[in-house]
């Protein structure tokens, strides 16, 4: 027995993504991608270029919210919510990593000043 091919991609965060890329590597159609644009959830970097471009950080938060539309059978409006939720997920372990990272360092600083006292 085979193991299953998987399709791996590596994505640069600061890199630039096409809706047509975006739609390949999310399992998306170019006008389900509209609709979310519409709902305010997925913000192309510039309204005023001809072909719309996306920020490789959204292509992670949208692939697990259309994985998520297809196992539970989601409409695109809870999509759009979801993604919400999921960015915000996202800041908010962003956030406790960087304050879990100044109290160790206020730790270290403690313990330091302690010894030389």
């Amino acid at each position: 027995m085979k193991p299953p091919l998987l399709n791996v991609a590596w994505l640069d965060a600061s890199a630039d993504v096409t809706v047509s890329e975006l739609s390949r590597v999310c399992a998306m159609s170019a006008a389900e991608l509209d609709e979310l644009v519409d709902y305010g959830a997925l913000v192309p970097l510039d309204r005023a270029q001809p072909e719309r471009l996306f920020s490789a950080e959204c292509v992670m938060p949208l692939r697990t919210a259309s994985r998520l539309r297809r196992d539970f059978d989601l409409d695109l409006f809870t999509v759009a919510m979801l993604l919400d939720y999921l960015h915000q997920i996202v800041a908010l372990e962003r956030q406790l990593r960087s304050l879990q990272a100044q109290l160790t360092a206020q730790a270290v600083t403690k313990a330091a000043s302690c010894r030389y006292e």
